[in-house]
């Protein structure tokens, strides 16, 4: 039997929305191998409910060798995973196109185009990780310059990035999320002003004293909070405290919560990638999304 075409080789919910959003754009049927994370299996079930194009989808730990190795196209959500930098080293795939990994998509481009390491962001990279990054590197641009490497991205990487990335081969497709919008019920009824939860402090990079207050001056008056994905039971219980704010639960990525918003909601939102999805996934209800700062705490100021 012959390779197959395309896969979606996804990690989070948004690189899932993003797979639905190609497969869309693309009028085809698009199998998923899915990692086990946050979210992703009801965030899969949410998007066939609405007509996603996904073919079979195959849940997985580590590296999904096996459906890889069979298919040539690789829509894949995050270009900065040690797993792909090696499975791409190995397998070699003939064709690739990079989806959104949230606010990494500007920083990806300027790996792509040599301004910067082949890093994630603001982390310690060591072992096989920095070892298959040249040879994924390599694979990536002699792919680009054949004209088989893209990326496919709802964020402005600015016009000159965008010649740049042109100029060494890589196709890029803007999105608005146009099928999310299109394909979306009624938003439940949450009231005007809805607060996004985030896992800054979970990551370590704000105390948990400065997050609550944040929250409690977003939801002055009342508001609804959308929890992140990856918030801890404490965190959770901090934030429960804050006077007339109501913890809905969904399960699934804001994106697909708010996509069938008709009123104008006010959202709060602190540095992420929302900041940008959100925009899109609301346009022409009226909505306005508040990037918030939340103020420094001495203990955090003197971190």
């Amino acid at each position: 039997m012959g390779r197959e075409e395309v896969l979606a080789w996804v990690e989070s919910p948004l690189q899932l929305v993003g797979a639905a959003e190609w497969a869309a754009a693309h009028r085809t049927t698009v199998p998923v191998a899915g990692r086990l994370t946050p979210q992703i299996s009801a965030t899969a079930d949410e998007l066939l409910s609405r007509g996603a194009r996904f073919g079979e989808l195959e849940p997985y730990l580590g590296i999904p060798w096996s459906l890889l190795a069979r298919h040539d196209h690789w829509l894949v959500g995050d270009g900065f995973s040690g797993q792909f930098r090696l499975a791409a080293s190995v397998l070699r795939p003939h064709r690739i196109t990079f989806l959104d990994d949230g606010a990494h998509a500007i920083a990806y481009a300027d790996t792509l185009l040599g301004r910067r390491p082949y890093a994630r962001p603001n982390i310690a990279e060591r072992g096989l990780t920095t070892v298959a990054a040249p040879f994924a590197a390599e694979l990536v641009h002699r792919r680009a310059g054949a004209r088989r490497a893209g990326m496919f991205t709802a964020f402005d990487l600015g016009a000159e990035r965008v010649d740049a990335l042109a100029d060494h081969g890589f196709g890029i497709r803007r999105h608005d999320f146009s099928w999310t919008r299109r394909s979306a019920p009624a938003a439940p009824e949450l009231g005007r002003r809805v607060v996004l939860g985030s896992a800054l402090p979970v990551d370590g990079r704000m105390l948990l004293l400065d997050y609550v207050r944040w929250v409690r001056d977003a939801a002055a008056g009342g508001a609804v909070y959308l929890p992140h994905r990856r918030e801890t039971p404490e965190q959770l219980d901090a934030v429960s405290t804050v006077t007339g704010l109501r913890v809905h639960q969904s399960g699934l990525p804001v994106e697909l919560v708010l996509a069938g918003a008709r009123g104008a909601l006010d959202v709060h939102t602190l540095p992420s990638s929302t900041t940008t999805t959100l925009p899109l996934v609301l346009a022409g209800t009226g909505a306005t999304v508040h990037t918030g700062r939340a103020r420094r705490s001495a203990r955090t100021a003197a971190a």
